[in-house]
């Protein structure tokens, strides 16, 4: 066995080749997530579908986790590890919270990630974060990273999961500046939904939660369930 990971980045971590085929275990269990930025507000989506390679276990796995009313956490890769990482992010920003006496700021969230999966470097979850949020003022701020919290920050949107191109082309396809909350959730279910129907491991319906200054609001879409 040869171990080997692929970050949607580039950076070389661990995965492996079974005797089937080859397979990177970050698309074990399959997911898609898209995070979007519009005009005071951001918006950050998920697939529903929990799967085992090409076996589906369930179709009401949410990918993107609360951390506050303005911030949010998508976490595409191995489930057992977003399990754990989601957790274990919700503990630090309660401490740092209970030490502040405020939230985090989305950036401030984000660099946290970034050192905790850094720190896990010789031995990495298998996770590529999605963080979508919005500061006090209203400005978005979205930014994804690899299995090792290699950051790169976006100003229109951000993917990842086990289809990125297909997400990559849609998304680049039907993704306009300025946008408010209802165009916003409007573009991200189409760019979601049509890139799944592309991926065999993600898919079964969606949930997209959008984020604004003065109101945020989560919708359940169905999608295509064979």
């Amino acid at each position: 066995q040869t171990w080997r990971l692929s970050g949607r980045w580039g950076s070389a971590s661990l995965g492996f080749f079974g005797a089937a085929g080859a397979m990177s275990i970050t698309e074990y269990n399959g997911a898609a997530i898209i995070a979007m930025s519009g005009k005071d507000c951001v918006a950050i989506g998920c697939d529903l579908r929990l799967g085992a390679q090409n076996a589906t276990l369930a179709c009401d796995f949410k990918k993107v986790y609360k951390v506050h009313d303005r911030l949010y956490l998508g976490l595409a890769g191995l489930a057992t590890d977003a399990l754990t990482l989601s957790e274990r992010f919700k503990f630090k920003h309660n401490m740092y919270k209970l030490r502040e006496e405020r939230n985090m700021k989305p950036a401030t969230f984000a660099h946290m990630v970034s050192k905790t999966l850094y720190e896990k470097r010789f031995g990495p979850y298998f996770c590529e974060p999605v963080i979508a949020g919005v500061d006090d003022d209203g400005t978005p701020y979205i930014t994804g990273m690899d299995s090792l919290g290699a950051m790169e920050t976006s100003k229109d949107f951000m993917v990842a999961g086990t289809a990125p191109n297909s997400l990559w082309g849609v998304c680049e396809s039907f993704y306009r500046p300025n946008l408010g909350p209802d165009e916003l959730f409007e573009t991200l279910s189409q760019c979601l939904l049509s890139g799944v129907n592309r991926d065999a491991l993600a898919g079964w319906g969606a949930v997209v939660y959008v984020i604004g200054k003065d109101r945020s609001f989560a919708k359940t879409l169905k999608g295509r369930m064979d």
